[in-house]
């Protein structure tokens, strides 16, 4: 009975303070944060291709081995933080008028086998979805509640847990960029997708050239391996900052595209050199809350805003990296995410 009036009473409460700023409210306090300098763009987007084209010029040809190695996963780092430059630019938060930011972004994209058309499809659906039940693996990892994982059958399971599994992770080279985003879209619809031709000509034309120059050696150095790390590190970053243990679920009914990005995107924090490679990245809360806010200004954002700066958060710790892929189903009754285990 007392908890009934309890609930009575709690019903006619506001939901939140009212000095806190919400929804459209908090969206309208980061607008002043999309304007872009042009000249700070091109100052962090130059040195970044430049580092990286010379890090993978020095794997492809110093002379000891340990020194290219070095100078591959160098290459593969810069890799990701190019990809964030990529990524943005494609959001309409950098250079979005330049033809030369244009041509080197689709360039980029070409080679390291993400065509911007299925990219930009299949990432906007994503930004629009966040934080939604689906089996549908569009843009982002599929995501399911214990209820519907009870209800389904012996292949859907198995489909589902392979799709989240740390090896698809791990190779997403060929699984995520090659098969996903670049050969099935192609497949599907080749007239719509000719630009997913070219990346497949031209990132496997450079592998083969290099071959050739150099023997195998000289494309695992340049091409293969930092492929292949940058691939594994940034699909990472991707699901851990959606699939996270201290992640919420709102219902259908409940969800909104600010409760998508602020309760089902994470903060993830990390130490300045990883911030720097990953190109603000983690700050992911602002950017699904603001996809125009540049990604050199999201760290200023969470500064000047305090409704930003008490997210759920998630880290590179090896604990963390192991829950990100442990709890994998949205429990509907303890409202949290639970291990296949718990949902038994």
């Amino acid at each position: 009975m007392r908890q009934n009036n309890i609930q009575k009473m709690n019903s006619g409460l506001p939901e939140h303070s009212a000095d806190i700023r919400v929804g459209r409210e908090l969206l309208q306090a980061t607008k002043p944060y999309v304007e872009e300098s042009y000249a700070q763009s091109w100052w962090q987007v130059g040195p970044t291709f430049g580092l990286m084209i010379a890090a993978l010029i020095a794997a492809g040809t110093l002379p000891w081995w340990q020194l290219r190695l070095v100078c591959s996963l160098l290459g593969a780092l810069l890799m990701v933080r190019a990809f964030i430059t990529f990524h943005d630019y494609l959001h309409g938060a950098i250079l979005k008028d330049s033809r030369a930011a244009y041509w080197l972004f689709h360039t980029y994209g070409a080679f390291v086998l993400t065509p911007t058309r299925s990219w930009r499809a299949s990432h906007n659906y994503h930004h629009g979805h966040v934080g939604q039940i689906s089996d549908a693996s569009v843009g982002a990892f599929p995501l399911l509640t214990t209820r519907i994982w009870r209800a389904s059958t012996r292949w859907q399971r198995f489909a589902y847990r392979v799709q989240r599994h740390p090896l698809v992770v791990l190779l997403s080279y060929p699984i995520v960029f090659g098969l996903n985003i670049t050969l099935i879209p192609l497949i599907r619809s080749p007239a719509q997708h000719l630009d997913s031709l070219i990346a497949l000509i031209a990132h496997f034309g450079l592998i083969g050239l290099l071959w050739w120059l150099g023997g195998f050696s000289l494309a695992f150095f340049v091409v293969l391996l930092p492929m292949f790390v940058a691939s594994a590190l940034g699909c990472y970053l991707f699901f851990a900052q959606h699939s996270f243990r201290r992640m919420q679920i709102a219902s259908p009914e409940a969800w909104t595209y600010y409760r998508g990005a602020l309760e089902s995107s994470s903060f993830m924090r990390m130490n300045r050199v990883m911030q720097w490679f990953s190109g603000n990245i983690g700050f992911h809360h602002i950017h699904h809350l603001n996809v125009r806010i540049p990604f050199y200004r999201l760290p200023e954002v969470m500064a000047a805003i305090p409704e930003l700066q008490s997210p759920l958060t998630t880290t590179l710790a090896p604990r963390d990296i192991a829950d990100c892929f442990r709890y994998a189903l949205w429990d509907e009754d303890k409202q949290r995410m639970v291990s296949y285990q718990e949902a038994r």
